[in-house]
């Protein structure tokens, strides 16, 4: 592997959200996208599946929400095993919280349904289609957004047998989605320091980044946020975590940032780090 790239085996880890209601947005996770509280700690919640964590949040009363114009999280992407498991997922939030649904894609690489949570940040539930069917043009992965329906996706693959067992069945990070303030600085930041590699643009208004031949470990996009500055402290996204295969490959990464001149925090455990933006970057060893 080169040393200017992430290991194969990187991933994605939980995404940390501050939340001004606690009480609420722990609900909506667990109630509605099935997750299960995994830690509970005076103001922190981490929800995810088995052992597996997806969201830290953390109380932030004190905090304003960003507007709708700036840096931050687009959404968190939660990947399902199966699309049962992911039938199980939408059918929750669509019973529990209907008004929270903005749509469904067909991405060829994934089908996908989207929501926003109650504090307003992004969520796409999704399930990957098999590698070998996943098409690549000169090292860009084909992807698409075509229509999926829910109500036919619900009627084809709900197993009402398997509802009671959702928040046991396994899930993950597959991808962060960022919004950004322009795509060269994201690629020259994400691409040439980061090490990750491009897997799909659209022009100068998205990009799209993997470790391994994954479709997207990560996406940024200036849809609504083109030529935004750096962050300031608000609600919303806290915290978007990398986990590399082992504590070489952190010490690889700290090395070629360090090289690149981006500064760093690092307690010989995890790396952290700032986006263009500030959107603040945590890598870590899985093992």
């Amino acid at each position: 592997m080169s040393t200017d790239l992430l290991a194969d085996d990187t991933r994605m880890g939980a995404v940390t959200l501050r939340v001004a209601d606690l009480d609420m947005m722990t609900a909506y996770y667990r109630d509605a996208v099935t997750l299960s509280v995994l830690a509970a700690t005076g103001d922190h919640v981490v929800l995810g599946r088995g052992a597996e964590p997806i969201l830290v949040l953390v109380h932030s009363p004190e905090l304003q929400l960003a507007s709708s114009r700036s840096a931050g999280l687009f959404h968190t992407a939660i990947l399902f095993d199966s699309e049962a498991d992911l039938a199980t997922a939408v059918h929750a939030v669509a019973t529990r919280h209907p008004g929270t649904f903005t749509g469904g894609a067909d991405h060829l690489v994934s089908q996908a349904f989207y929501f926003t949570d109650p504090e307003g940040n992004g969520v796409e539930l999704y399930t990957d289609r098999a590698r070998s069917t996943w098409s690549w043009i000169h090292g860009r992965v084909e992807m698409d957004t075509l229509m999926l329906d829910p109500h036919r996706f619900l009627r084809t693959h709900l197993d009402p047998a398997a509802v009671a067992a959702a928040s046991s069945r396994p899930a993950t990070v597959g991808h962060v989605h960022l919004c950004i303030g322009d795509v060269a600085s994201a690629r020259r930041f994400y691409v040439d320091q980061l090490g990750f590699e491009t897997t799909a643009e659209l022009g100068d208004t998205a990009l799209f980044v993997s470790a391994g031949g994954y479709h997207h470990h990560m996406a940024m996009n200036t849809w609504r946020s083109r030529g935004a500055g750096r962050r300031r402290l608000t609600l919303g996204l806290g915290l978007v975590r990398i986990e590399v295969p082992s504590p070489d490959d952190l010490g690889g990464l700290a090395d070629r940032l360090a090289f690149h001149g981006v500064d760093t925090r690092d307690d010989g455990r995890t790396v952290e780090f700032d986006d263009p933006w500030a959107n603040r970057i945590q890598v870590r060893p899985a093992a």
